[in-house]
Formats: structure tokens, sequence, C-alpha cells
């Protein structure tokens, strides 16, 4: 025992002679580390500098549940009432509240967005999305510089190649150009959701390079998946509807059309008694019952359908509203700086010390 811990100190006492020695080295080199943490911040200043400001907006809100019979509530009751069957048991719905990110990533969800307008916020400028993230996007001047000679080819290659047949045409989910699959891309990285799955809370968080686009964009975007949901949930209760006003027009016509008939044959046959008048009576009779009885049957199934339309439209509590950003959340000057430093740091040191091997070496 007293052994190792005659080891253990000796190997203590030589760590910390060379954690001395380490530090009277860099003491030594004071200067030059100096310098290089001062090119290491003009670079970092250089490159903070140089990337274009961006600005994030972010809205939360949060879809009601899809239980049917608990959305209807005393609708339903009064409905009960009236003799109308909702059938208001759960329904599964395809498009759960977890897919709302794929939905605003999705490709025909961002077309809509093409044409959107949008104005900068000093007011100078104004145009569709589209041409914003074409045309008004800065960049930092590396990018300008890596893409000059990518940028040339595409140039000669437009020049001296086939035009794009497709340019010019109406948009197409199926087949895109290649500046708007840029677009595409572009906005996928800007535009994103998230949801909570226990509080199925909806975030949603838009980056542009203008806080007044941010914001306004994520409203838009908001907007949009609201409609885009709502019509989802909607649309086979909306064609029951359609196609149930317009049986029941043709029932209406059908049932006054009876009733005409069945008017104007007791106004032309009055103080006629035969039996071919009671079997054309109780013929026009019955058929106007007939046909009133449909009437009625598709009137109820008409507001019934009503209701549904109104029972299957979600509502949205917005949590979070959309406010213009007074920050940029990029680029984050400090860091960029800080890691610089560190970097530059941790070069110098290692460059001394490999000198010093190779002195020792040598």
């Amino acid at each position: 025992m007293d052994m190792n811990q005659k080891n253990a100190s000796e190997t203590d006492n030589v760590q910390e002679i060379d954690l001395i020695e380490l530090a009277v080295r860099l003491w030594k080199e004071r200067k030059f580390l100096c310098k290089c943490c001062g090119i290491a911040l003009v670079m970092g200043l250089v490159v903070a500098f140089s990337i274009p400001k961006e600005y994030s907006t972010i809205v939360k809100l949060a879809p009601e549940t899809s239980d049917l019979s608990k959305k209807m509530g005393n609708l339903g009751s009064l409905a009960t009432m009236a003799g109308l069957d909702l059938n208001t048991s759960s329904v599964s719905d395809a498009i759960s509240f977890a897919l709302y990110p794929d939905v605003v990533q999705s490709v025909p969800f961002l077309l809509n967005l093409f044409p959107v307008e949008v104005v900068s916020e000093d007011g100078g400028y104004s145009s569709s999305l589209y041409d914003y993230m074409v045309d008004h996007q800065r960049a930092a001047w590396w990018k300008y510089v890596l893409s000059a000679p990518f940028r040339f080819l595409g140039w000669l290659k437009d020049l001296f190649g086939e035009e794009d047949l497709l340019a010019g045409k109406e948009l197409n989910s199926f087949r895109l150009t290649k500046e708007q699959a840029e677009v595409v891309e572009g906005l996928q990285d800007r535009i994103s959701a998230f949801v909570d799955r226990k509080t199925r809370v909806i975030t949603v968080s838009v980056r542009m390079q203008d806080p007044l686009i941010s914001a306004s964009l994520a409203q838009v975007v908001v907007e949009n998946l609201q409609e885009y949901i709502t019509d989802y949930r909607t649309q086979k209760v909306r064609k029951d509807l359609e196609f149930t006003e317009k049986v029941f027009a043709e029932a209406r016509d059908s049932y006054y059309k009876a009733q005409r008939a069945y008017a104007v044959f007791e106004d032309g046959n009055k103080n006629i008694i035969s039996a071919s008048y009671r079997t054309e009576q109780e013929r026009l009779k019955n058929e106007m019952s007939l046909a009133f009885n449909v009437y009625n049957t598709l009137a109820q199934k008409l507001e019934q359908d009503k209701l549904r339309v109104q029972e299957q439209t979600p509502v949205y509590a917005v949590i979070s509203p959309a406010t213009v950003p007074l920050k940029p959340v990029s680029p984050k000057k400090w860091l960029i700086l800080g890691g610089f430093v560190f970097l530059a740091v941790v070069g110098a040191v290692g460059y001394l010390f490999v000198k010093d091997l190779f002195e020792v070496a040598h």
C-alpha cells in the first residue's frame, strides 16, 4: 500500500509539472496566440456580418377533438328532438393532427403559396412570394463566388441548349420546372410545423429575410392549413349535401306538379259523381301524397346534412397569433465569433505542440 501511494504521488507531481510547463510555454507564445485570436476575430466579424439577417415568426394553435359526439353537444339533442338522426359516433380521420407537418411540407400546399402577395417592411418591395424567393434572396458573398462557375455553365446551357418547355405554363405539382422545384425546396427549409403529441398544440414557424414578410406569410400558412383540413374533413358531407339539395329540388318540383294536377282535376270536375271520376281522383291524390312523402323525407335529410357539415367543420383556437418579429434569429454573431476564437486557440496550441515535437525529434 505504501509503494502504491508513493507511485500515485509521483504521478500527480509529474502531471502538475507538465501543466506548469504547458502554461509557461503558452505564456511565452502569448503574442502568437493573441495574433491568432485577432485574426480569428476579424474573420469571424467578416463572416458574421456577411450572412443575411433572418427573422422567424411562430404561430401556435390548437385544433378541436375529432370525437364527433362531443362536438355536437346541445345541437345533437335539438336535432334528436326534431326527429333527425345525426349518428354522432366517433369517426377516424385519415389526416390526423400528427400529419399536419407533412401537409405543410407537401408540394401542393407550397404551390398554393406562390401567388401570395408579400410586402417588405420598408414598403419598397411588393410582389408575389415566388418572385421574392427567386429574385430577392440575399446570400453571403462567398456563395456568389462559389456558384459563379456553375451559373456560367447554366447560362451557356440555356444559350445553346433547348428552352424549358414547361416555362410559363400553369403550376403543376406533377411536373415542376427546375426553378419552381428550387423555390419549393427553399420554402420547405423556411416553413415548418411541429405538433406536440401530448397537448396537440400545432406550432407553425416561418423564417424569412424580412420581418413583415415572415409574419404575413406565417398568417397565410396558418389560414391555408385550416382551410385545407376543413375542406378535407367536410368533403364527404358537402358532396352529400349537394346531392341531397339536387334531389330535394327535384322532389319539390314533382310534389308541386302533382299538387297542381290534382287541383286542376278537382276544379274541372265539380259536381260530377262517377266511378271513373273517383278512380282518377284517388290516383291523383295518391300521387300527390307519395310526392309529398318523398319531399318531406328529403327536407329532413337536407337539414340533417346541413347539420353534419357544421358538425364536421373543425374549429381552431389560436394560442399565439403571428406578430412581426423585432430581432433576427440569425446570424448569431457572438456564437460565430466565439467559435472562430475557439478554433484559433485550439489550432495555435496544436501548431505549437507539433512544432515542439519536430524540434525534439531533430
